[in-house]
């Protein structure tokens, strides 16, 4: 019996020197394929299955029935959370967030079934591959590893994989902290949001996501008395609808930084092309150099800019008839510590029209940016230039928004960093053919993996790349 088993060892070893890859690496492979290839979806999927799936690993890891809990906040959506106890903690937990569920995957639009992992030309294919299952799949792994190689944190680490990030009435994050805080509270949240950026076969930055912009939406609405088409009258619904969009369309809200942007902008100018890094200086001046602020427009505009735009229109009832009602829906990106109020304000100036009915669509969360402490950002610039030297760690504002505003509301800080890299200019996530560069992958493990110790360990041994 004992031959049988070295020789099943001895294969495995085999196979994965053939491959290039560590125990470390095919462990997070695995659970990798396996969340991928677990259909998570709003329409057909089931989180709380995926979640199910990744506490079994851990029971079988050795960890404690207590400290891993799949928690069922509604139909088909789950939740985990792990907590791997410190013998002796002597600071608050750190936890390690990524969401289980992904948007939509029609196969017929893709080329390959869009719910099996894929391994082509130096990719992992699926849904999910880049978000968010690469960071779910990576913070499992490194919880096995860790236990299996006798780690003793000095502060709990927790890991939460969650529903409905994508969207949905049953947002998982929302859930644990209105009913279950205790298992989730953190002194800081490792999230999705930040990784890094590859050009021209260089890694040139790694991005810390600090801050994102506010999501809010406003319905505009027109009614009239409408009537017959053959009859036109002045007071259209739909123009007087358009006229108000216009004007919209031709807004600018002014220009704001707050710490996370300056800072962004400061490091991204070491990497940016020379004509835009010259026009940074006079970006960060108070007021603004007007020529630096039409340069980079374009291109970064949304990044130190509160945006709305439309989004939705619906109107008429009759191709003969004079439209009744219409109806846009306009979405905007609100500034960190701009108070909604005041965009509903500037939104009812810019109209004019007091024929035109704004509303918001619900009430905005709001999300304080969190603060650049050195305690965070040194493991993070220490850690990225051991791996990858050269590289420039930059601090971020998301212009979408993740779980991190539900933590951040809730008066905790949050980091989005993954040390997953990608070609600049190639991001599919939530597109056809979703792909994750495999050295990537195996580069976040890696990354995570030396983050995680570096969080929970008053040795340098992580940030100096120590492996278990």
């Amino acid at each position: 019996m004992k031959s049988v088993i070295f020789l099943f060892f001895l294969v495995g070893a085999i196979q994965l020197a053939a491959e290039g890859r560590t125990e470390h690496q095919q462990l997070a492979l695995d659970i990798f394929k396996e969340l991928i290839e677990t259909d998570t979806t709003h329409s057909t999927g089931d989180t709380g299955i995926a979640a199910q799936k990744m506490a079994d690993r851990l029971l079988a890891a050795g960890f404690p029935a207590d400290d891993v809990k799949v928690i069922i906040n509604a139909p088909g959506k789950g939740n985990l959370v792990a907590r791997f106890r410190s013998r002796a903690p002597v600071r608050r937990p750190v936890l390690f967030l990524a969401h289980l569920d992904v948007v939509e995957a029609n196969p017929e639009d893709w080329s390959f079934d869009p719910f099996t992992l894929r391994e082509d030309q130096g990719y992992f294919y699926g849904r999910g591959t880049l978000d968010d299952k690469d960071e779910a799949a990576i913070h499992i792994a490194n919880f096995i590893w860790m236990k299996g190689h006798g780690y003793s944190p000095d502060r709990d680490i927790i890991v939460a994989l969650t529903a409905d990030e994508e969207g949905g009435s049953e947002n998982g994050v929302q859930y644990l902290l209105a009913e279950h805080r205790d298992l989730v509270d953190a002194a800081f949240v490792i999230n999705e949001g930040g990784g890094g950026s590859i050009s021209e076969g260089r890694h040139v930055t790694n991005r810390v996501q600090t801050a994102e912009k506010v999501y809010q939406s406003y319905t505009l609405e027109v009614t009239n008395p409408g009537g017959h088409s053959s009859r036109p009258r002045s007071d259209n619904a739909i123009y007087q609808l358009a006229k108000a969009l216009i004007r919209l369309e031709k807004y600018s809200f002014p220009v704001a930084l707050n710490e996370t942007t300056r800072a962004m902008f400061r490091a991204a100018a070491r990497t940016m092309p020379r004509g835009a890094a010259a026009m940074i200086p006079g970006l960060l001046q108070s007021p603004p150099i007007e020529k630096s602020v039409n340069f980079l427009e374009a291109d970064h505009g949304a990044l130190f800019r509160t945006t709305c735009v439309a989004t939705e229109l619906e109107a008429g009832h009759a191709e003969n008839a004079l439209p009744q009602r219409a109806k846009a829906t306009v979405n905007c990106r609100i500034l960190p510590g701009v108070p909604p109020g005041n965009i509903f304000k500037t939104l009812v100036s810019v109209v004019a029209d007091e024929g035109v009915k704004i509303v918001p669509v619900e009430e905005a969360t709001l999300s304080d940016p969190s603060p650049l402490k050195e305690e965070i950002m040194a493991p993070i610039r220490q850690i990225s230039e051991n791996m990858w030297p050269g590289v420039v760690v930059v601090p971020s504002m998301s212009t979408g928004a993740t779980d991190g505003l539900y933590f951040r509301n809730a008066g905790i800080p949050v980091y989005g960093v993954s040390g997953v890299f990608h070609v600049v200019g190639e991001n599919r996530a939530h597109g056809r053919d979703e792909r994750i560069l495999q050295d990537s992958f195996f580069d976040g493990l890696e990354f995570l993996y030396r983050l995680t110790r570096a969080y929970s360990s008053a040795s340098d041994d992580a940030v100096e790349g120590l492996k278990l």
